[in-house]
């Protein structure tokens, strides 16, 4: 227990990094020790520990290098510690004074040039910022230089104070050798390099000055937009973005490129813009509010919202255009009936359910201004009719996260969690784990149960003896991570600063979409061969997606949130927690999604019951309420859910035509 809260407060995960930590906080006590003694040869190897622990935790420990940065042992503070300290050792090994002072005067202009050099990058990164990124629109015409060379450009703190190692290894040689030759030596090198990597920066920021100005920005996307006379806009932003959050754009991404209408995406954050999926629609990225109102959308008819973002009002204002609110998924959580979504013209659903939802919500929402829609993403969804059962069941438990607040807490991790895992193992099941992307941003207990279930599922996994898998899943890393590198490639997502995204922006060729399919499933195919029939596995990446992760399911266990209402598409059995122990009625009374699902109370006392409608399919009383449940849910299988999305675009921009056409035919004839 000691050791597991060491490991806490110290933002290191398990015995490993511990000890990394402990060998270096013992090297640089170690290090004024041996400088007094003096003692150079334990001084080289309590220095040379430094070096290398330094270097292993800054990969392997990034949260334990914040938490000394905010107690203000910087790495730049740690090499200068360093130096001073190997600088009183020269003096107690009585060097020449001529060699001390050199020893000085190099270290200091070492830093020093440091200094500068960080000033003109930090200079380079601001030149190179631009208003907006784009992707999918030939930026071909700006003169946007390239980025300075990597080996200039990134990380370049890490190299520069290395740069030292040349006049430390050659003044401790010095010391141990008695003859000063090497140390002057070594000097030359520490301060030749470091001077040169300070001049070749200044010819990159020289390059750098020579950054399109704003107007010539908008000027040049703004000509590339007319060419293109975008009718449809996906626009999105959230406050804490990351890849966490874009699969709310990403999910949306195949259904806007079958519509009729020409679609463009609107992203407000750079982070977002660098985890988009593959497409070939225009995007385009502005993250300030007046930037926004400079780009060129005076043809878009229809703008949907996938969330409900404060940001969204720089978008509301165009009166225009007609705003919708599509979401994310369909759920029984407060966030799909937000009274917030009265700003919108019209909110679009899946199903009869999604309206009842609205409905409930009391003097909000009008019935007319809420379409049913379906859902175009889940056609990757395969039908229970058409799964292969494997020899042993296979159970995805997909709990959702703590929510912002406990108001919107609906994680069985905290209450029930580990438990579930515990007697899911019992049963002799395999396990595929897929929290949300979100667990335990809020709750340290969420955290803590999320790590217990890993630790569960890896110790089962040895247990039945998945070596054998273990070394499929080695041998198949290479194909997987050369799968991935052309996929990122396929999805624009190139090397380089967003100036250098802007700078290689070029229309992409639609024939990718066929090899992005056929890349995708190959990944697919190697991943779940590769990890055999019995073994658990836990899915905290984008790959293999949710919808692959159904596909080999048997049955879900999950909480109130979208995933459940995506799943009810395949048909199959599913598992609702009830950790609070509602009654079975007022339970299915208050989430719609309740009305296919079997109910697990908290201590899963009902789970091999459960389990037993995927062991004897013919025992399994709730397929009737999961085939009514699904068109409830997510309308009727005809016109499919692309048809009904693609006409209401359709006529939506019709709509805002006619109104248009209304508001100028007065004015002319003024």
């Amino acid at each position: 227990m000691t050791i597991r809260r060491l490991c806490g407060a110290l933002r290191v995960r398990g015995v490993t990094e511990l000890l990394l930590v402990l060998l270096l906080g013992a090297g640089f006590a170690a290090l004024p020790v041996f400088a007094l003694l003096p003692d150079w040869r334990a001084f080289a190897v309590a220095s040379a520990v430094t070096y290398v622990v330094d270097e292993v935790l800054h990969s392997r420990a990034p949260g334990f290098v914040r938490r000394l940065a905010a107690l203000q042992l910087t790495r730049p503070l740690r090499f200068a510690v360093r130096t001073v300290m190997l600088l009183a050792l020269a003096s107690r090994m009585d060097a020449p004074e001529a060699v001390l002072v050199a020893a000085l005067a190099v270290f200091s202009a070492h830093f020093a040039m440091m200094m500068l050099y960080t000033a003109v990058h930090h200079a380079i990164r601001q030149r190179r910022v631009l208003p907006l990124v784009v992707r999918n629109l030939d930026m071909g015409g700006l003169p946007i230089p390239k980025q300075p060379p990597a080996l200039l450009y990134r990380r370049f703190l890490r190299k520069l104070l290395h740069l030292d190692l040349p006049a430390h290894a050659g003044l401790l040689a010095a010391l141990a050798a008695g003859t000063w030759q090497p140390a002057y030596a070594a000097f030359a090198v520490t301060v030749g390099v470091t001077t040169a990597a300070v001049v070749l920066l200044l010819e990159q920021y020289r390059k750098a000055r020579r950054m399109p100005a704003k107007d010539e920005v908008f000027a040049e996307v703004n000509r590339q937009l007319a060419g293109y006379r975008p009718e449809v806009a996906l626009y999105f932003s959230f406050a804490a973005v990351s890849r966490d959050f874009m699969y709310q754009v990403n999910m949306w991404i195949e259904t806007l490129e079958q519509l009729d209408m020409r679609p463009v995406i609107i992203l407000r954050e750079r982070a977002s813009f660098r985890y988009l999926s593959r497409t070939w629609i225009p995007v385009v990225c502005v993250p300030k509010a007046d930037d926004l109102a400079e780009l060129e959308l005076s043809g878009v008819r229809v703008v949907l919202y996938p969330g409900n973002a404060g940001k969204n009002v720089h978008m509301l204002r165009v009166a225009e255009a007609k705003h919708v609110f599509i979401g994310h998924g369909d759920s029984d959580k407060l966030a799909s009936s937000n009274r917030v979504s009265k700003v919108y013209d019209e909110i679009w659903v899946a199903g009869r359910a999604g309206r009842d939802r609205y409905q409930r919500v009391r003097h909000a929402i009008s019935d007319s201004a809420i379409v049913e829609v379906g859902r175009p993403q889940l056609s990757p969804i395969r039908l229970h009719a058409d799964h292969t059962p494997g020899p042993l069941p296979v159970v995805l438990y997909a709990p959702t996260w703590e929510g912002w607040s406990d108001d919107d807490c609906h994680t069985s991790l905290i209450p029930m969690g580990v438990r579930l895992v515990e007697k899911l193992l019992a049963e002799n099941v395999r396990v595929v784990y897929k929290p949300h992307p979100l667990t335990g941003k809020r709750s340290a207990e969420a955290a803590q149960a999320d790590k217990e279930i890993r630790e569960l599922l890896r110790a089962d996994n040895e247990q039945r003896g998945a070596a054998e898998a273990e070394a499929a899943v080695a041998a198949a890393k290479p194909r997987l991570k050369e799968i991935q590198a052309r996929l990122d490639e396929l999805a624009g997502r190139h090397g380089g600063d967003d100036a250098e995204q802007m700078r290689e922006a070029r229309v992409p060729d639609r024939a990718g979409a066929a090899e992005w399919q056929e890349l995708r499933a190959e990944w697919h195919r190697i991943f779940w061969e590769t990890r055999g029939p019995v073994r658990h596995n836990v899915i905290l990446k984008q790959l293999p997606t949710l919808y692959e992760c159904f596909n080999q399911a048997d049955i879900l266990i999950s909480d109130v949130s979208s995933v459940v209402a995506d799943f009810v598409a395949s048909l199959k059995p599913y598992v609702l927690t009830n950790a609070h122990d509602l009654p079975d009625h007022e339970f299915r009374a208050a989430y719609t999604t309740a009305g296919g699902a079997y109910l697990l109370d908290s201590e899963c006392a009902r789970l091999t019951e459960i389990l037993d409608s995927v062991r004897a399919p013919h025992t399994d009383p709730m397929a009737l309420d999961r085939r009514t449940l699904k068109e409830y849910v997510l309308g009727p299988d005809h016109p499919t859910s692309m048809e009904r999305f693609n006409e209401s675009v359709n006529a939506l921009a019709a709509k805002a035509a006619a109104e248009r056409a209304e508001e100028t035919t007065p004015e002319l004839a003024a």
